[in-house]
């Protein structure tokens, strides 16, 4: 059995994106990210698996991502990476790939068709998401041409910040709405109540 963790950045309204990138700059969120998705105990590495357009939006002196074991998925057959990253053609394909090696956790972590695809894999299913790592972002109210599927309509319980905080493996990570660059954001985590 694979469990993924989705981790994002959305609004209220779940926007996680304006015309190919995102439109909040957080460097401390960014960071956070790194951390999260890096952390694995030694001798390990966690897998990170997008989409083509997510990959193509990261710059290029920071693919692949470091520390963790980039896995992109396109359905374009002739698509090709000029660096030491994974391509696989689908969902399945990439679910095998992260389970090679040494992975000790796969995130997901974008763009809003893989956020739909793997949210929708029922809990009764080999490989499903069952944890969110959401950054809310509460103000203001950015423009966003893309979403991620609003998960919370199904059944899901937000951990305590105790609980997200010894998952993640770190100790400091901020606790209750965090002001940067003029935006408001929480470090959430969400939980799927498997049946």
């Amino acid at each position: 059995m694979l469990r993924l963790t989705l981790i994002v950045a959305a609004t209220k309204s779940n926007g996680i994106g304006q015309s190919s990138r995102l439109p909040w700059k957080l460097p401390k969120e960014m960071k956070y990210f790194a951390q999260v998705t890096s952390n694995a105990p030694e001798g390990t590495m966690n897998a990170v698996i997008m989409g083509r357009n997510t990959w193509e939006s990261i710059p290029k002196k920071f693919r692949p991502l470091p520390n963790r074991k980039n896995i992109v998925v396109s359905s374009t057959a002739d698509y090709v990476l000029d660096t030491p990253a994974h391509v696989e053609r689908d969902l399945t394909s990439a679910f095998n790939r992260a389970q090679e090696d040494s992975v000790h956790r796969v995130f997901i972590i974008g763009g809003a068709k893989l956020y739909t695809d793997t949210i929708a894999l029922p809990s009764t299913s080999p490989v499903f998401v069952d944890r969110v790592l959401l950054t809310r972002i509460i103000e203001p109210d950015f423009e966003c041409d893309v979403f991620m599927p609003d998960f919370l309509t199904q059944h899901w319980q937000r951990a305590s910040h105790e609980e997200l905080e010894t998952w993640v493996g770190l100790s400091d990570v901020a606790e209750g709405v965090q002001e940067e660059n003029g935006v408001k954001y929480e470090f959430q985590m969400w939980t799927r109540q498997v049946e």
